[in-house]
C-alpha cells in the first residue's frame, strides 16, 4: 500500500495488500466522520449559543425522520461493508491453500524454533522460498506467545497445550522481522527472529546443505517403534487398539457418540490424554505419554501417522520435499 513509507512495513505477502486496503478504508471513514462531527459541533456551538441569560433557546420544529434515517442508514451501510470485507479476508487467512508447505513453529522463552518438513531445524531463523504458500502449525512450550511478521501482516497467538495455524505466501525475496507480540516475561523484547525469503533454487541449495537424513517422517517412524506404539496400533497387532493406517483427516466415532476429525490436535490429545476421546469399540487402556515426550517428538509422530496409508495405497517417501503439510 505504501511500499516506501517509513511509517508502514513493506508489503511482502499476498495478504498484506488486502489487510492494508481495509485498514486504510476504516481509517478514512473514521477521519471523515471525525471531521464532520467536530465541524458540526463547532458550527452548532456558534450558531445556537445563548447570547444572554434572558434569550430563549431556539426550538426545533418539523419532521426529522429523513435526517434520522440518513444518520442511521449511512453508518450502518459502512459498518456492513467493513464487516463483510473483513470477514472475507479473515476466512482467507484462516484457510491455507491445499498446496501449502507445512512447517512447525515452537514458541519458548525467549526464542522461536522452526522445524522444516524434512526435519531441519532453526532457532530464530526461518528460510522459505518466494511465491510458495507456507502453513505454520504452532504451539508454545511454556507461556502464551504471539507470532508476528509485520511485513506479511501476519499475527497469531501461540498457546501452550494446543495448536494454532496460520499461513502466508511471500512475494518478495529479502529478510523480514519476526516478533512476539504477547508479553511473555522479562526478556520478551528479545524474542525476535528473521524470515529469509529466497528464490526456489537458492532455497533448495540451502536445504540440501543441512537437511536431516530421512526427515521428520523417518524420525517419527523410529519414535513410533521406540515408544512401542507399533505393538498396539499396527494392522497385524493382536492388541485391542485402533489401526492408524489411513486414519489421519478422517472422521472418527467415539464411545460417547460424538464424531471428531483425526487432525493434529486430536492426535496430540490422544497421545497426552488418551482417555479423553476413546474410539468407539475400544477400551481406554492406553497410558498417557504426558511428560514423557517433547513437542518436537509429538510432531514427528503425527507426521509419521499422517503418512500411514491403508494396505495397498501408495506412501510418500519420508524425505520427500514438502508437499502436503504435516500437521500436529
Amino acid at each position: 500500500m505504501l511500499p516506501n513509507s517509513p511509517v508502514f512495513p513493506p508489503v511482502s505477502s499476498t495478504l498484506a495488500s488486502k489487510v492494508d486496503a481495509i485498514f486504510f478504508f476504516t481509517l478514512g471513514v473514521s477521519v471523515l466522520f471525525s471531521v464532520l462531527i467536530v465541524a458540526t459541533i463547532v458550527a452548532f456551538l456558534v450558531k445556537y449559543r445563548r447570547r444572554h441569560a434572558a434569550e430563549p433557546g431556539q426550538e426545533i420544529t418539523g419532521n426529522t425522520l429523513i435526517l434520522e434515517l440518513t444518520w442511521s442508514i449511512i453508518p450502518l451501510g459502512l459498518v456492513m461493508v467493513s464487516f463483510f470485507w473483513g470477514a472475507s479476508i479473515f476466512f482467507e487467512q484462516s484457510r491455507p491453500p491445499s498446496d501449502a508447505w507445512s512447517f512447525h513453529v515452537y514458541g519458548k522463552q525467549w526464542m522461536w524454533k522452526v522445524e522444516h518438513p524434512e526435519g531441519k531445524r532453526e532457532i530464530n531463523e526461518f528460510h522459505v522460498p518466494v511465491n510458495q504458500a507456507v502453513k505454520l502449525t504452532m504451539t508454545s512450550e511454556d507461556v502464551i506467545h504471539n507470532f508476528s511478521v509485520p511485513a506479511f501482516r501476519l499475527k497469531m497467538d501461540v498457546l501452550p497445550g494446543r495448536y494454532t495455524t496460520a499461513w502466508f505466501k511471500a512475494t518478495k525475496t529479502g529478510t523480514y522481522h519476526i516478533f512476539c507480540d504477547q508479553y511473555c516475561g522479562v526478556d520478551h523484547s528479545k524474542m525476535v527472529g528473521k524470515i529469509h525469503v529466497m528464490e526456489p533454487q537458492d532455497y533448495q541449495k540451502w536445504l540440501v546443505g543441512g537437511a536431516s537424513a530421512g526427515g521428520t517422517v523417518a524420525s517419527g517412524e523410529e519414535l513410533f517403534v521406540a515408544k512401542a506404539c507399533n505393538t498396539c496400533h499396527r494392522p497385524d497387532s493382536s492388541a485391542r487398539a485402533p489401526v492408524l493406517d489411513g486414519v489421519f483427516g478422517k472422521q472418527v466415532a467415539l464411545v460417547d457418540g460424538r464424531t471428531v476429525v483425526a487432525d493434529e490436535s486430536y492426535v496430540r490429545e490422544s497421545i497426552l490424554s488418551p482417555a479423553t476421546k476413546v474410539v468407539q469399540g475400544y477400551q481406554p487402556i492406553m497410558p498417557t505419554f504426558k511428560d514423557q515426550i517433547s513437542e518436537e517428538e509429538i510432531v514427528q509422530l503425527i507426521r509419521y501417522i499422517k503418512e500411514l496409508k491403508p494396505a495397498g495405497a501408495a506412501t510418500a517417501p519420508a524425505a520427500a520435499a514438502p508437499a502436503a503439510g504435516g500437521k500436529s
